[in-house]
């Protein structure tokens, strides 16, 4: 588990991007809201799905496809929160 609590936290954008897929959006909607290119944005989610912390919820879909946290991804965005506040309360 923590090897994947490892992976989505190296990357700062990962990260973000993990954690706006709590509901269902788009790499478009995503990217407006991180003030982040949609490539970029992309990128983060194939890495999320290739690790099974993210689903494409329109797989048919050529544009606009809709991405959520799977059930593994929501334990992990868990363990995450967990971590960093106790990070916040040490400090």
């Amino acid at each position: 588990m923590f090897e994947l609590v490892s992976f989505v936290t190296r990357g700062k954008i990962r990260k973000e991007v993990f954690r706006q897929l709590t509901s269902p959006k788009t790499p478009t909607q995503i990217s407006l809201i991180l003030s982040t290119q949609r490539p970029t944005i992309s990128r983060a989610i194939l890495s999320l799905q290739n690790k099974g912390l993210v689903e494409c919820l329109t797989p048919n879909e050529k544009m606009g496809r809709y991405y959520k946290i799977t059930k593994l991804g929501q334990e992990i965005l868990n363990k995450i929160n967990e971590i960093d506040l106790k990070g916040e309360n040490t400090k």
